[in-house]
């Protein structure tokens, strides 16, 4: 008789159960197949994950009840316990990402991998088994990089990581047309297509045998959320001994420190033209709309302009014109924001009036404007018609319009742009989080790309309005040299990533769990529901945290977060 070892998927469970199969499905036995199972008396599903296991001693197993198909193959299954670890993650979760939306019983035959020798290329050194951060100007387009690591990799498959769905599609298009033939689906994945591309998930490519692995925009956000994508596809290439390149116009603080890094000689032909507004010394009655920006937008162009604030609504912060008090929430105290024509707290939510609620005056002033206000005035300080951009929602038909105003969700909304103004880029610089100069610098190589860079023709322009005209992320863009924001020895003195392992977490068992851990771990409570865990390297931190008993309660934890 036929017996598997079955992880079911329930992330809550979290350990693998024995089972035997009917002699109608033993042939189709493999690891990573997916099948049906009873656990304490109800349906669920799960995974595979040894075959002919050796069962404990006088148990009578229960059959499983059904197969569902193809799975994850043994690599992955390996690699989603490694990220289990890595992330303080149930299995489950990573397995759900490597499987198929739909049963898949047989895969298609694969077609010959067009790969080549490798050539004396573009994008710079000949292959290695190892992962390399490769920088790149972030208006210099990667195919070639892309079609440099293919043409080099040997049999099996090319994984290609790009942030976002509309990317990997017009990527897989564009490698298609140049004669690659790029996987379409799992099934195409699974049965080994020299080239695979997609978003984050393509992390979890079931692809037979990994060739080689590509990251574009390293160093983009989308990659990291409940695990670092960028890092599960470096694990896995460096398990099975294939290069991993990884390349950004910004890399990260924790990359430069993990990974040897190299430039492309055309690298800041690829930076945009940035222009810096001090507003140290300016008039406080222009508000947000400098001089500089005025001309810009108002300078012909067939692209629009976009202006960036991260600040929705009309108002974020206001003070009554009559006694100066502060505009807050009766209820917490929190500030209050205007929304069409009442207040309300972006705390509790609460709403009241436009009313000052120390003296009863109903003239308020803006302290702190906020999009909509700003395309008001905007609007009417250049007599044409100005659109709102706020949300990630799908194009409308202000993004139609010459000039767009929005948070920086507009960067993501356009394709092209005469120019890019950063109205308070302080915000920015100045966030109360350890990877705000990370960040920041990616939001300006971001504007880059829609402008173009300095060495191509047509390009436009990138304006940042700052009172911090000497700060280190805007050297480094005004340059074009990303190299020269080295922030390892501030993270060094303040025992931060990349030397120290963090995570937070929070949940109403959180106080009971952080006074439980391990001493070879420090927790320091954030007040505002969260405890800071650290530790020396994430070793220590990611044992620590699968070796403690989590008490009963709801619990939240996040490793490597971003937002401390």
């Amino acid at each position: 008789m036929t017996t598997v070892r079955v992880l079911p998927d329930v992330p809550a469970v979290g350990r693998e159960f024995d089972y035997a199969v009917p002699d109608r499905w033993a042939d189709r036995m493999q690891v990573g197949v997916r099948v049906r199972v009873r656990l304490h008396n109800r349906p669920v599903g799960g995974w595979v994950t040894a075959v002919d296991p050796s069962p404990p001693a006088g148990v009578d197993l229960q059959p499983i009840t059904g197969c569902s198909g193809l799975g994850p193959p043994p690599a992955v299954l390996d690699l989603a316990g490694w990220a289990a670890w890595r992330w303080a993650m149930p299995v489950a979760t990573v397995l759900r990402i490597g499987s198929p939306d739909r049963n898949v019983w047989t895969l298609p035959a694969a077609p010959v991998s067009s790969a080549g020798a490798p050539a004396a290329t573009a994008s710079g050194a000949s292959p290695a088994p190892a992962a390399d951060v490769y920088r790149l100007g972030p208006a210099t387009d990667p195919l070639p990089v892309v079609l440099d690591v293919v043409a080099a990799a040997g049999d099996g498959s090319v994984v290609v990581l790009v942030p976002n769905v509309g990317w990997a599609d017009r990527l897989a298009a564009r490698l298609r047309h140049r004669g690659l033939a790029v996987a379409g689906s799992w099934a195409e994945a699974a049965a080994g297509w020299p080239v695979v591309v997609g978003s984050r998930a393509a992390a979890w490519a079931p692809v037979p045998r990994l060739a080689a692995a590509v990251v574009l925009d390293a160093h983009d956000e989308a990659y990291r959320d409940r695990y670092d994508a960028v890092e599960v596809v470096a694990e896995r290439a460096a398990r099975q001994g294939v290069r991993c390149r990884l390349v950004s116009a910004c890399p990260t603080a924790v990359q430069v420190a993990r990974w040897p890094v190299s430039a492309s000689p055309q690298e800041r032909s690829g930076w945009p033209a940035v222009s810096i507004v001090d507003r140290r010394a300016a008039d406080p009655r222009t508000g947000l709309l400098s001089d500089e920006l005025v001309a810009v937008a108002r300078r012909p162009a067939e692209a629009p302009v976009v202006a960036v604030l991260n600040r929705t609504g009309r108002a974020r912060l206001l003070a009554c014109a009559a006694c100066g008090d502060l505009a807050r929430c009766d209820a917490c105290g929190g500030p209050v924001e205007q929304v069409d024509d009442r207040l309300r707290c972006r705390t509790c939510g609460t709403e009241r009036p436009m009313v000052c609620a120390a003296c009863g005056a109903t003239r308020l002033k803006v302290l702190r404007p906020g999009v909509s206000r700003v395309r008001e005035e905007l609007e009417a300080l250049l007599g044409v018609p100005v659109g709102e951009v706020a949300g990630p929602a799908a194009p409308g038909p202000d993004v139609d319009a010459p000039v767009l105003v929005g948070t920086e969700a507009v960067l993501h909304r356009v394709r092209r742009a005469a120019a890019v103004v950063f109205l308070d880029f302080d915000q920015h610089l100045l966030a109360a989080r350890f990877t705000a100069a990370d960040d920041a610098l990616a939001l300006l190589a971001r504007a880059g790309r829609l402008v173009g860079g300095r060495g191509q023709s047509g390009s436009g322009t990138v304006l940042v309005q700052t009172r911090l005209p000497d700060h280190p992320v805007l050297a480094a863009a005004v340059a074009g040299d990303p190299g020269r924001l080295d922030e390892l020895p501030l993270r060094r003195q303040l025992d931060l990533p990349p030397f120290a392992a963090l995570a937070t977490v929070a949940g109403e068992a959180a106080a009971a769990y952080a006074k439980v851990l391990p001493p070879a771990v420090t927790a320091a409570d954030l007040g505002d529901g969260r405890w800071l865990v650290r530790a020396p390297d994430h070793r220590t931190l990611c044992d620590a945290l699968r070796d403690t008993p989590r008490p009963t309660g709801q619990l939240r934890v996040a490793v490597d977060p971003t937002d401390v």
